[in-house]
């Protein structure tokens, strides 16, 4: 069953681009191990593609360490990222250790599913996260559309508790924003409680930007009271004012 049919077109031609890169390194002296994650998610017969049993193989072989991911995916299969999604909590519960994902693309469909799993999940400049409805190819009687229909709703209840995990919203929200499709910047990930970090700059002032600030602002009032009190200005020229 795909998780992968889009609304929004834009970025349709870039998602299908999206290199397939699974790696995976161990590094037991520090016990840390590090998948990469690119492209598409489950089985695929069109293209390379990263499964569940793949993931499930890499984890096995970290034994108890914590686990960093890399992760740019268009999406794939929703049970595949269901799948890796749940062996990574379950990583995380029987061993003590902390997952850390790093969204350096897209986490988009099914792979934003796998997201949801991280203790961190840290956006890259310019990444984005994307959550929709399920989809599902039928062919057959009204009777079998229904059934298709019923499940899928019943996937994306499971899906959804995945969002409401680390969600700050509503249920209800984020359903409509399941069904909407939407896509969601670094900061706007931050905002509803997706994303722990970001590596884009802050748009905030920073406690040593607004003290700079002030200084400059009464710097420039002491100076305009010196030219109002010391400077005149002959009544027949317009006074200017230079920024």
């Amino acid at each position: 069953m795909r998780f992968m049919k889009f609304k929004n077109e834009q970025y349709k031609d870039q998602l299908k681009k999206i290199p397939h890169n699974f790696a995976v390194a161990h590094d037991n002296e520090n016990k840390e191990s590090t998948l990469t994650i690119y492209g598409v998610i489950g089985d695929s017969w069109w293209s390379e593609s990263t499964s569940a049993s793949d993931v499930d193989k890499a984890i096995t072989q970290a034994g108890s360490n914590d686990l960093v991911v890399y992760l740019n995916s268009p999406g794939g299969d929703a049970f595949d990222g269901i799948a890796i999604y749940n062996r990574l909590m379950n990583h995380k519960t029987k061993h003590n250790a902390k997952v850390t994902i790093h969204v350096d693309g897209w986490a988009c469909s099914a792979a934003s599913v796998i997201a949801m799993a991280a203790d961190e999940l840290i956006m890259g400049t310019g990444a984005m996260l994307m959550i929709h409805e399920a989809s599902n190819i039928v062919w057959g009687t009204k009777s079998s559309m229904r059934k298709e229909a019923d499940l899928l709703e019943k996937l994306e209840d499971g899906i959804i508790d995945a969002y409401m995990s680390k969600a700050t919203v509503e249920r209800e929200e984020i359903r409509n924003m399941v069904d909407a499709e939407t896509w969601f910047s670094a900061k706007e990930a931050m905002e509803i409680g997706f994303a722990t970090a970001t590596t884009t700059e802050p748009e905030e002032d920073t406690e040593d930007l607004t003290q700079l600030k002030a200084q400059m602002q009464a710097m420039r009032n002491e100076l305009d009271q010196y030219k109002s009190e010391h400077i005149q200005v002959p009544s027949n020229q317009k006074r200017r004012r230079f920024f």
